[in-house]
C-alpha cells in the first residue's frame, strides 16, 4: 500500500506523519490527496459520530471522519481547529480529521514491526504495523480499514 522506494540499504516506504490524540501515525503517502484545513462541514443527519460531516473541496463533494472519534478519544479542547487529510477508496473522497500534520518520513521496509500485542485495541483493528522512531511508536494507519468501517455505517 505505501509508496515503495528501492536504495541501496533496501525497500523503504514514505510515510506522511498525523498526530491524533498525543499519538503518531503514518499515513502510507502513496494514499494522501491532499492535506487541508476543513471549512464549513456540514453535519449529515442521523449519522455515527465518527462521520464529522461533508464538505465541498474544490467541487468535489468529501465525507470527513472525525479521526478521535474512529479510535474512540475525546473531543480536542485544545482550541486549535483541525487538519484533515484527504484519501480516496474506490473513486470516493474522504478527509480524516487529525489533530496536527507532521513530516514526510522515508523509513526502510525491515525496521516496519507488525502491531505488538500491548497496542491498544482501538489502534490495533486500523493499524497496519508501526514503526519504532527515537523516543515514540509510529503507527501505521491502514487506510482501507479505516474506511471501509466508516462506509459499513455509512450503509446501516
Amino acid at each position: 500500500m505505501s509508496s515503495k522506494i528501492e536504495t541501496t540499504e533496501g525497500a523503504a516506504s514514505e510515510f506522511v506523519t498525523a498526530v491524533i490524540g498525543g499519538q503518531l501515525f503514518g499515513l502510507p503517502i502513496s494514499r494522501v490527496q491532499d492535506v487541508f484545513m476543513p471549512e464549513r462541514v456540514t453535519r449529515v443527519p442521523l449519522s455515527s459520530a465518527e462521520i464529522a460531516g461533508v464538505l465541498n473541496l474544490r467541487g468535489r463533494i468529501v465525507t470527513v471522519i472525525d479521526m478521535r472519534a474512529r479510535l474512540g478519544l475525546a473531543r480536542a479542547d485544545d482550541g486549535r481547529p483541525p487538519m484533515a487529510v484527504g484519501v480516496d477508496l474506490r473513486g470516493e473522497s474522504y478527509g480524516l480529521l487529525i489533530d496536527q500534520i507532521g513530516e514526510v518520513l522515508r523509513l526502510p521496509e525491515e525496521s516496519r514491526e507488525e502491531n505488538p500485542v500491548n497496542l491498544d485495541p482501538r489502534m490495533a483493528k486500523l493499524a497496519g504495523g508501526v514503526h519504532r522512531l527515537d523516543g515514540q511508536l509510529m503507527v501505521i494507519l491502514d487506510v482501507d480499514r479505516v474506511l471501509e468501517l466508516a462506509a459499513d455505517k455509512m450503509a446501516a
